[in-house]
């Protein structure tokens, strides 16, 4: 924290939108980083389904859905790891940008035409990779960007969520809608692989301001490494890990000779992992010598907001595989005279959360009293699964046969997205005060492992959507969602006075 401190010190003068003046380099780099990921997102579903014929893979859509979650799941669990190499050996600042060379490369490699499946894995393990090194450092350089107790941090980070949203804004529109245009009636308008380049080149322009700005807007913020491993320790240390990774690369081997490794049971696998990691580090925290007796507690306080974050997450994230396909092909795409791409239902969020985001960021400045971040969670969870039960209503009005209105998922999208600003932005917020120091940017990578327990769950849960059970779908994990926030309101002030350092 002296690290920030000197930082506001030699900047006093200028300031980005009153905060502190990093936060508009960190906003820029997360902004292109968001537009490369949910413009391969808003086309990556239908890139896998769609026929050969058409410009696709081919995959059958039950296992296309449970891929783009898997997907996401080893993308946000690999944050652990990222934070892991920035804490211990790297440091956020070289972290940030290694992560967006490997995310960069992802693109390119999904762009080359002719690439088939297996650039597609190629692209998915570079992703992951690039994607754990820098989504949990650049949340932890925002943090480190305001003292404790600062009052203007949960509005700092509404702001920054801020440069998340205006990426994803972009992407569906450019990315999918302009450039890739996906179409099942019109195999002649699919254009995957410029929509993949397009990403490719936003990361690379985030990259580039970036390297540029860093270290004139963050003086030494991000350079430092808050638990380096001891010389005498690093042998040991590189020798586990990259025995690890022999037994794992042997391990897919044997799968792959022997004929039992297939896609199935990657994403069953990764479903599973993405659900016990996060319990073992939280057991290797609470039980680690260098975690002091409040930090613990503040460590068993952040186990609740963890769990709210997961049943958020595994509603918000169906909007690139299950809510994708609803738009696709259960939604009447022309219904108010002229043709709706299905990649623009992606666009609700973001435009909700720009619309919404600088009334909550004013909102939680100004406001004398606020809700505590637990009843910030518990409004959130309310609202986000008040909207995926919204869409059992047109199942029961007309049917499980019948496309529906565009209206219908409009309105389920936007309360999602209401629904968002009482949880993401407040989680990344509470994640940076909760951590232990020895562990900083690995509890930010434990926050993004809440996102990957939640589409992990979605991976399984999908294979059951169909046209015919979409409305129980919606309706049945929807109530569930909005039972979690009310039970969590009322167990809010148990975790307050924990996060407060009490018992």
């Amino acid at each position: 924290m002296i690290v920030a401190l000197n930082h506001r010190a030699g900047h006093a003068e200028r300031t980005f939108l009153g905060h502190p003046r990093g936060l508009s380099t960190l906003f820029m780099t997360e902004m292109w980083e968001r537009f490369s990921y949910y413009g391969m997102k808003a086309i990556l579903l239908y890139y896998m389904y769609y026929e050969a014929v058409n410009g696709g893979l081919g995959l059958d859509k039950s296992l296309a859905k449970s891929l783009v979650s898997v997907y996401g799941a080893a993308l946000y669990m690999s944050g652990i790891a990222g934070g892991w190499l920035s804490d211990r050996l790297l440091g956020a600042r070289r972290s940030i940008a290694g992560g967006a060379v490997l995310i960069m490369f992802a693109h390119i490699t999904l762009a080359m035409p002719g690439g088939g499946a297996t650039a597609l894995y190629l692209s998915m393990i570079l992703l992951v990779l690039g994607t754990g090194m820098l989504k949990p450092n650049i949340t932890k350089g925002v943090g480190d960007l305001y003292e404790k107790g600062d009052t203007r941090r949960d509005a700092g980070f509404t702001l920054f969520v801020m440069g998340v949203q205006i990426g994803a804004f972009l992407a569906p529109i450019i990315v999918g809608n302009v450039l890739a245009r996906p179409s099942q009636d019109d195999p002649t308008g699919n254009h995957f692989h410029l929509g993949f380049g397009a990403a490719a080149i936003g990361m690379a322009l985030g990259l580039a301001q970036y390297l540029l700005r860093a270290k004139k807007t963050m003086g030494d913020a991000g350079t430092h490494i808050p638990n380096p491993i001891e010389p005498e320790s690093r042998v040991r240390v590189f020798g586990t890990a990259l025995g690890g990774l022999a037994v794992l690369a042997l391990v897919v081997v044997v799968l792959a000779l022997t004929g039992t490794l297939s896609a199935e049971g990657v994403v069953n696998a990764i479903s599973i992992v993405s659900l016990v990691l996060p319990l073992v580090y939280f057991a290797v925290m609470l039980k680690s010598s260098k975690v002091t007796a409040q930090e613990r507690g503040q460590v068993v306080a952040y186990i609740p907001l963890f769990l709210a974050m997961v049943v958020f997450w595994f509603i918000e994230e169906q909007q690139a595989g299950v809510m994708a396909q609803y738009a696709d092909q259960q939604t009447a795409l022309d219904a108010w005279g002229f043709h709706i791409d299905p990649t623009l239902v992606q666009t609700v969020n973001p435009v909700m959360m720009l619309v919404f985001s600088p009334v909550v960021a004013v909102l939680w400045t100004k406001l004398r009293r606020q809700p505590s971040t637990p009843q910030k969670f518990s409004v959130g969870l309310v609202l986000t699964g008040l909207g995926f039960a919204i869409l059992f209503l047109p199942w029961l009005l007309h049917g499980a046969d019948a496309k529906i209105d565009p209206i219908w998922p409009l309105l389920s999208l936007a309360t999602i997205a209401v629904g968002e600003l009482f949880v993401n932005p407040v989680s990344l917020s509470a994640t940076t005060q909760l951590a232990p120091a020895a562990f900083a940017a690995q509890v930010v990578g434990l926050n993004y492992a809440a996102n990957a327990a939640g589409q992990g769950l979605i991976a399984q849960a999908s294979k059951g959507y169909d046209a015919a059970s979409s409305g129980p779908y919606f309706g049945i994990f929807g109530v569930i969602a909005m039972l979690v926030g009310v039970g969590l309101w009322f167990y809010a002030p148990v975790i307050q006075r924990r996060m407060a350092g009490k018992s």
